[in-house]
């Protein structure tokens, strides 16, 4: 395991090698990164937020079950709700039990054509195969892609499709890099489609630099050692990059990621920064009120020595002389400092003799004995009197200048309202105005790796490629193409994904969904009825025409009709041994009535 302090001067030597142009070759895989592995990776799709019903367009070619029990023309709409920890499939009025666990298979397209499904009503393409499982109440869904698809989906989410090519480039290699070595893991997926990995919302057409960014570094990563580097990266590292080791805990050789400093992170403008300025001359505005609160706790015992009162109100900031960052949170060369030092003058009002009890208190005392009425039985408590006033001196200095030691993080910062991250690792600057101390913040993520404000401003700026890119972030990384083979997708014969499935004679109409719970008291039963006979009904999440259709049911369905929904004119809930919802009631019959 190399030292800080080795990395630091490797990192120096790859930095004088870009500024030499020097270009790291982009060399073949050695016979370790050759060999490759499974390209496939498993998302968690918990963005989505999945409860107990999940909605599915297919627009590619997909069957369901063992087998292909059932096929979906391209097209096709359907729904899955989650009820008695069953699946339960919705297509056109068809309804299928699904069981505790399905899995939606695609299947190969003919070339040009998309391939993939639309999940919760959105946009994008998400290509590849979809596990659902009910678990512990809620439906789990688990996409099965290919990296270079899933890459698609990541890449203009992690970075704007505005960014320059090679910075996009640059992305696209990190991110896939980092996924490959999840691959594998324990548990039923790999990465999870947020931050917690990395974000993954679906293939997107409208960004077609991030789309081309992937295709022009297909199979490209990083290697270590022969194996794969874990790419870390953050959106800005505040102008220096971080150590694995003072992010997170547990061992690992990371040889190939320095803490050096980060001048193109630094430059561009669009790096966040907070910043607070500190007047040198407070005067009646103050240096703002939780900061005043924080100086006056901490000189609280020195105006207790002089007898000053330590109420806010009675300490007053005269001059701000100086403020100052100092001891590093971590080993040299860290520029994330933990202490802040302000010397100042500071007035305070000293306490004469004993409190004295206010007049406002004394009149409130005089009224309480004038209107008392008499108890009736038990002696009534007391009325509290207000807290007693001290008499105080006018301000007066403390004499010469007091320097306080503020915590940077979180007292400090939470002061001057400096918070960038949950982690308290932003890194601190004071600039000197002719009228303030303006103490600035940046750093927005952990700081490891890849900036990529950084890596943006390198690409805009001074035209670096990708290799350059990744090459001052991660030194001593080399650039590899992952070996691997994207596996065949089966095969469907087009005349079973025509209509829905099993299909070895044309479809008959669907079954209809059983009714064989017993009357609610107050509810009846009903029939889909006064609509045409090639129609359907909407079943809605909820009693208005802007909910979700959860499914849509045939002439003939029968329903249980729990009642009208107070303040929802006209509709009624319904439900059947497998779905239930809001239909508007004109459109049933009640059964005793007959079916038109």
């Amino acid at each position: 395991m190399q030292t800080k302090r080795t990395r630091i001067v490797r990192a120096a030597l790859a930095v004088l090698a870009l500024a030499l142009c020097v270009l790291p070759a982009l060399h073949p895989a050695s016979p370790t990164a050759a060999e490759g592995g499974d390209s496939r990776v498993r998302v968690l799709l918990s963005r989505l937020q999945i409860e107990d019903e999940m909605h599915i367009r297919f627009d590619g070619v997909y069957a369901a079950g063992e087998g292909d029990l059932l096929t979906f023309p391209r097209g096709a709409e359907v729904s899955v709700t989650l009820r008695d920890g069953q699946l339960i499939l919705h297509y056109e009025g068809m309804t299928v039990n699904l069981g505790g666990q399905v899995a939606f298979t695609r299947h190969a397209a003919q070339e040009g054509e998309e391939n993939g499904m639309r999940l919760q009503g959105g946009s994008n393409l998400y290509e590849g195969d979809l596990l659902l499982t009910a678990s512990q109440g809620v439906i789990r869904p688990v996409l099965t892609i290919d990296v270079e698809d899933y890459l698609l989906g990541v890449v203009p989410y992690e970075m704007s499709d505005s960014f320059p090519i090679e910075a996009l480039k640059a992305q696209a290699v990190a991110a896939r890099t980092y996924v490959l070595r999840k691959i594998g893991s324990s548990g039923d997926y790999d990465v999870v489609d947020t931050t917690n990995d990395q974000v993954f919302r679906g293939m997107n057409p409208a960004y077609p630099n991030a789309i081309a960014a992937v295709e022009q570094t297909a199979g490209v990563c990083g290697y270590y050692n022969g194996r794969l580097a874990e790419c870390y990266y953050s959106a800005s590292n505040g102008g220096q990059t971080e150590l694995v080791e003072n992010v997170w805990s547990g061992g690992g050789d990371y040889g190939y990621i320095a803490m050096v400093d980060d001048p193109y992170d630094l430059e561009n403008p669009q790096s966040v920064v907070r910043a607070y300025s500190i007047p040198k001359s407070p005067g009646e505005a103050g240096v703002g009120a939780a900061l005043h609160e924080l100086i006056v706790l901490s000189l609280s015992e020195q105006l207790e020595a002089l007898s000053m009162d330590t109420a806010p109100e009675n300490v007053r900031v005269d001059e701000v002389v100086g403020v100052q960052l100092h001891t590093p949170l971590f080993a040299e060369p860290s520029r994330v400092m933990s202490r802040m030092s302000l010397t100042l003058r500071v007035s305070g009002r000293r306490v004469l003799g004993e409190p004295q009890a206010t007049a406002t208190a004394a009149a409130s005392s005089e009224a309480d004995d004038l209107f008392a009425a008499p108890a009736a039985s038990a002696t009534p408590s007391p009325t509290p009197s207000p807290a007693p006033t001290p008499a105080l001196e006018d301000f007066a200095s403390l004499g010469g200048t007091v320097t306080i030691d503020l915590p940077a993080f979180p007292d400090a910062e939470r002061a001057m309202n400096l918070s960038i991250n949950q982690d308290a690792n932003e890194i601190w600057t004071v600039r000197e105005t002719d009228d303030a101390f303006v103490v600035e913040a940046r750093r927005y993520g952990h700081g490891v790796g890849l900036s990529q404000r950084g890596a943006e401003w390198m690409a805009q700026q001074y035209g670096m490629t990708y290799e350059q890119i990744l090459a001052f972030y991660y030194p001593g990384m080399e650039l590899a193409v992952y070996a691997s083979t994207p596996a065949a997708l089966p095969t469907l014969d087009a005349e079973l994904y025509a209509t829905p499935g099993p299909q070895a004679s044309p479809t008959p109409r669907p079954t209809l969904m059983p009714v064989t719970q017993e009357l609610p008291e107050g509810a009846w039963y009903a029939v889909v009825g006064n609509i045409e006979d090639d129609s359907s009904l909407n079943l809605r999440k909820e009693p208005s025409l802007d909910s979700d259709v959860r499914m849509r049911l045939l002439k003939g369905q029968r329903l249980i009709v729990l009642g009208q929904v107070e303040g929802a004119d006209g509709w009624v809930e319904v439900r059947t041994d497998v779905t239930e919802g809001y239909v508007m009631e004109e459109f049933l019959i009640r059964e005793e009535e007959g079916v038109a």
